[in-house]
């Protein structure tokens, strides 16, 4: 190959490299500046509610606290049940120590879970679960803001059911979303979650 071949080409190969790089600063630059990122989601926020006494309750009365948090509702076949019956395992295995958490079950069903229809109900599971409820632009409110699912579904006497979100919500004393408990997760792994979440306080 000849000296001025060689340059030729070696004058090429300089002008790929740069394109190549230029490219490269390009599509960088695209991507941090035409790419839009994903927002973050807030969940959670300031609600008015009423307890199962017909009081007001509100989430400042949850601050200082972190809060273990269900929605459900009282004519609930398994879901509800279940998981309160373990928020009480929980409350057992903690001892004392439960003292330092706020239990929360919020109705999703307002139209028939009243104060006293919802005080019955959870105190059949033990006396920690502050069970909450309101009208239905209040209860709409809280499950907007929380992202929670929950939908009325039309049964075939008439009557209906909900569909819900079935996690625990873990808040911690500022009432931060911090995580959840799964629907029947094993005590070996919501325990720790739980010791975790307290500790955070």
């Amino acid at each position: 190959m000849n000296v001025a071949k060689t340059i030729r080409y070696g004058a090429w190969a300089a002008v790929a490299l740069l394109v190549a790089a230029v490219s490269a600063v390009t599509v960088m630059k695209f991507v941090k500046e035409d790419v839009p990122q994903a927002a973050t989601v807030q969940i959670g926020g300031p609600f008015e509610l009423v307890d199962g006494k017909g009081q007001v309750f509100t989430d400042k009365n949850l601050d200082g606290k972190p809060t273990l948090m269900f929605f459900g509702f009282t004519y609930c076949p398994d879901v509800c049940p279940t998981t309160l019956s373990d928020m009480q395992g929980w409350i057992d295995n903690l001892g004392p120590k439960a003292d330092d958490l706020n239990f929360v079950f919020v109705s999703v069903d307002p139209e028939r879970d009243t104060p006293d229809v919802i005080a019955d109900y959870v105190a059949a599971f033990g006396s920690h679960v502050v069970p909450l409820t309101g009208s239905v632009d209040q209860v709409k409110k809280v499950v907007k803001d929380y992202r929670v699912y929950a939908r009325k579904v039309p049964l075939e006497d008439g009557d209906y059911t909900m569909d819900h979100t079935a996690a625990v919500y873990m808040l911690n004393g500022d009432l931060d979303f911090v995580g959840t408990i799964s629907y029947q997760e094993p005590e070996e792994t919501a325990l720790p979650k739980i010791r975790k979440l307290l500790g955070s306080s």
